[in-house]
């Protein structure tokens, strides 16, 4: 069978995303996936003898089909040394979906293809018989047979995009035993706050997914009167050496008959998915044909039911010798039809379609989930991903699913190295290591969209600098412009001697640093009242190694005071203009419970609190009809002490300590968990 390579991003709505094929050409089958795993730096511990050997991964998810050539054996020899099967209880957890064992082959494969840390075992729970939906509380069964079983690593590809707390208290306990939790992010992007559990939690890493090697990414990008559109390019559209720069005129289902009458030489032709005549199979390739005849310089197709999809243009119907001539790119509906709307007007639309890897893929959820920490903590390859198939086959699969056990399986390498480090200092490593993301118009990805950036296993590898914490978040306010953070630096190997520090920010943020032991201190100043979410980057330079840890800065032109004494937090609300009332939240970090108290300016507000820990305070106060934002984080600790000591509020800059070792959820949602899949489509 000839060699298929596919050239496209998938979205969905959906825990994973699949394109099928079957290879008869095992050379290829083990080099495509080399391909991620040598993009990512994976083949550098290898060559030094670090392979996974006796790291256990527990796979939570559909099982795993354990007669695989690559993921062969059953039991304490084999390459699956345990699990359960919690949909048929009594026998083993065998994969009949398919979902966990292309999970289980990026980590750990060991025969025609190769995974991360081939030599890693796998610990196989099986949630979900049909890969459609699982109960919440067979994930978290799971996780606790895990912690029960000694995994080392628990990942979980599966998520929903909305806050289970049940579950996230089972992923905390897993962490409390010093597992590595790797969850998937989700994809439910490119809209922002689309993470939900247990891709929320703080302390568990959080994965979104870029592209592939070089051939498999290829990015399209669409302006339309230079407003952004979400478009995918269809298998079988090639690079374009510069945009197309054109007017889109529309060309109702791309029939011949439609196109007939109207003159679309040198434009961008915008067509709907699918035929006016109900059984019509109007392909792509097709519409593409009778475009290009017609003179049209690309295609646009947009969807005729709610959503994105994925196109293709060659497929096992196409006409003899075709061959595209134009490139076709897929828009939302939506989207779609609001660019239809615009054509009555005049419009200027720019298409473009080139290679970057460390794209991230459109379907990728995003951020935020909180005010108080980043997410997602790092991305990794999840386009396109040849991995293994039950019944003892191979297959492209797309989606935060397959990036997640890219990392779980980098976890596994250090794990292997480093056997006696801590979990959030293997997190540490990963994510200050990572690489610049960037768009199509080469600016750095959101925090929120990427995280700290793009794994890099060899970078992970040979770093001797552990780096806590890896991002955190600061608030400053007007009458507080200051803010001040110590982060801890902890050798594996060499000293601090030649440690080179700097800053990359807007030009308005002025950045300071003191090295005092093993603590670097770091001072941060916003000049002007430019108020708003302003993101940052302190590079660290060590040993011909690159650290970076991101940070966000809240700048707001309230703030909200906190001090305790007695086991009661006080408030103090100030605005530069005059507040007529606020609202409290106050968000325990340890469970996400909440208490919320109301002020106004005649009155002191205090709360009583019954747990020591960390709190995060969320201000909204009202000035004039309008609501502004304003956050504080204090650690209690004053509570069952015979000493009452009243402590300096945490608003100060330079007392200031933003480290959050909690998670924050919303509302407790017990029901189902949706893997559900998306194909390739040709009409």
């Amino acid at each position: 069978m000839k060699l298929l390579i596919v050239f496209a991003c998938i979205v969905s709505f959906s825990a994973c995303l699949i394109i099928s094929q079957f290879y008869e050409s095992n050379d290829f089958v083990h080099t495509y996936l080399d391909r991620s795993v040598s993009f990512i730096g994976g083949d550098i511990p290898k060559l030094e003898g670090i392979d996974g050997r006796g790291i256990k991964v527990a796979v939570i998810d559909t099982g795993v089909d354990f007669n695989h050539p690559d993921l062969f054996g059953w039991g304490p020899n084999g390459k699956v040394v345990g699990g359960y099967n919690f949909i048929q209880e009594g026998k083993p957890p065998l994969d009949t979906n398919g979902h966990g064992t292309q999970v289980a082959g990026v980590i750990a494969a060991d025969g025609q293809l190769k995974g991360v840390a081939p030599k890693a075992k796998i610990l196989a729970y099986k949630v979900s018989e049909n890969g459609e939906a699982v109960s919440s509380d067979l994930i978290i069964k799971a996780i606790d047979k895990a912690i029960e079983d000694g995994a080392d690593i628990i990942n979980i590809s599966l998520g929903i995009n909305k806050t289970n707390t049940s579950i996230e208290h089972a992923v905390d306990r897993a962490l409390a035993k010093g597992i590595f939790v790797v969850t998937a992010a989700g994809n439910d992007g490119p809209m922002p706050q689309t993470i939900g559990s247990p891709g929320r939690d703080y302390e568990a890493i959080t994965v979104g997914a870029t592209y592939n090697n070089l051939t498999s990414s290829l990015v399209a990008t669409l302006e339309v009167n230079k407003k952004p559109y979400t478009v995918i390019p269809m298998v079988g559209s090639s690079k374009l050496n510069e945009p197309i720069i054109g007017k889109i005129i529309f060309g109702g289902y791309g029939k011949e008959k439609d196109l007939k009458d109207i003159n679309v030489t040198n434009a961008i032709l915008l067509v709907e998915r699918g035929s006016d005549v109900k059984g019509d199979l109007l392909y792509f390739s097709i519409k593409e044909k009778n475009a290009a005849n017609r003179g049209a310089k690309a295609l646009i197709v947009y969807n005729n039911e709610p959503g994105i999809f994925l196109g293709e243009l060659i497929h096992e119907f196409v006409e003899p010798n075709y061959k595209p001539q134009i490139p076709v790119v897929s828009i939302d509906r939506k989207d779609g039809l609001e660019i239809k709307d615009l054509l009555q007007e005049n419009n200027n639309a720019i298409l473009n379609l080139f290679y970057n890897p460390d794209f991230v893929a459109h379907f990728s959820s995003r951020g935020p989930v909180s005010p108080f920490y980043i997410k997602p903590d790092i991305v990794a390859p999840g386009v396109f991903i040849n991995t293994t198939q039950i019944n003892g086959g191979y297959n492209f699969t797309s989606g935060t699913s397959f990036a997640a056990p890219h990392v779980s399986g980098a976890a596994a390498l250090l794990i292997e190295k480093y056997p006696n480090m801590h979990n959030h200092e293997i997190k540490s490593l990963l994510m200050t290591t990572a690489e610049p993301v960037s768009d199509a118009y080469g600016q750095k990805f959101l925090l929120h969209d990427s995280g700290s950036g793009r794994l890099n296993i060899a970078k992970a590898f040979h770093a001797k600098l552990i780096i806590t914490p890896p991002n955190f978040v600061i608030n400053i306010s007007s009458d507080n412009p200051t803010a001040q953070k110590q982060l801890e630096l902890k050798l594996l190997n060499g000293t601090l001697e030649k440690l080179e520090v700097g800053f990359e920010g807007p030009e308005f943020i002025k950045f300071g640093h003191i090295l005092e032991g093993n603590n670097l201190i770091v001072k941060i100043k916003i000049l002007g009242q430019n108020y708003g979410d302003h993101e940052g980057k302190i590079i660290i330079n060590h040993d011909e190694i690159k650290y970076v840890v991101p940070l966000l800065i809240h700048y707001t032109e309230g703030s909200i005071s906190v001090n305790q004494k007695d086991g009661n937090l006080n408030f103090v609300i100030y605005h530069p203009e005059q507040w007529n009332f606020a609202k409290i939240s106050i968000i325990n970090s340890k469970d996400g419970s909440t208490k919320i108290v109301t002020t106004t300016p005649e009155r002191n507000t205090s709360i009583r609190i019954n747990e020591n820990g960390i709190y995060w305070i969320d201000a909204k106060i009202q000035v004039n009809g309008k609501t502004f934002e304003a956050y504080n984080t204090i650690e209690m600790h004053s509570i069952n002490e015979n000493i009452q000591n009243e402590f300096e509020s945490w608003n100060i800059p330079e007392k200031q300590i933003v480290i959050v070792l909690g998670i924050v959820t919303i509302v407790g949602i017990v029901g189902m968990i949706s893997i559900r899949k998306t194909i390739t489509r040709s009409v």
